[in-house]
Parts: structure tokens; sequence; C-alpha cells
């Protein structure tokens, strides 16, 4: 299982891989478009940016995974947003966007998990790894 240091090292180089490249490089991962979420840390207040994957974007709902590579705590971030749905997502190095984060019910994550291992069959290994269900999360556009 990744470490929080390691985590925190990947997102690093990522949006330093994208900045340095103008956004050419890094705007996807194993085939997946990458994301910047910006969530509010449920302890601090603070803004908490980590970069993502999107395995489904249907319209202007983007579906992302707290897989945490198949550990069996959920990643910060999720947790953050669950306290807190008011996100902001910035994809391909573009502007972030306010988005309201929701938590995928048991029919839709049912109905979506399929195409989420379709997209990346690294996550069906995830959920293998753990006891934990993997949840899903639906990000859409505030209006």
């Amino acid at each position: 299982m990744p470490s929080d240091a390691q985590l925190k090292v990947q997102n690093a180089v990522h949006r330093a891989l994208l900045k340095i490249s103008g956004g050419r490089l890094g705007r996807t991962i194993v085939g997946m478009p990458a994301l910047e979420l910006t969530t509010t840390g449920r302890k601090s207040g603070e803004p908490r940016r980590v970069m993502l994957t999107a395995p489904i974007i249907d319209d202007e709902t983007i579906v992302i995974v707290a897989s945490r590579g198949g550990d069996p705590t959920h990643p910060a971030w999720y947790l953050n947003l669950r306290d807190n749905p008011a996100v902001e997502v910035s994809m391909q190095s573009g502007p972030r966007r306010p988005m309201t984060a929701r938590i995928a019910t048991e029919e839709e994550r049912a109905a979506l998990w399929p195409r989420v291992v379709e997209a990346f069959k690294g996550y069906g290994d995830y959920q293998r790894k753990t006891n934990r269900e993997i949840p899903l999360v639906l990000l859409t556009p505030n209006k």
C-alpha cells in the first residue's frame, strides 16, 4: 500500500509535469483523464489538492474512485469531501471549477463499477485487496 508520503510525492511530480509541459504531459494516467481535486480539509479547514483519474465522464458528471490502491482505509480527500461536498475540479490544467461531490448510492455504484473496471482493471484488483467497499464519487458542476 502506498504511504501518505509516497502519495504526496506522486501528486507533486504529476503537478510539476503538467506545469513544466504546459499541460501537454500528464493529462491522462493509464488512459484515463487526470484531474486536480481541491477539497477543504476536515480538520484544518485549508484547501487540499490531489491529482486523481476520472474513469468515467458522463456529460458534466465526473466519476472518481476512492481506492487508495486497495488500502484498508479511505483516502483523506474522500473523508474531506464526505464532510464538505463543496469541491473544485481542474481538468487538463484548466481553470478550477466549483463542483459538488456526492457519494454514489449502492444502486449507482452497482451500475457504474463495471464501467470503472473496464476503464482500468486495476480498480478491480484494488477492490479484491481490501475488505472495504471502494466508494465511487460523482462530481457535478454547481449551477
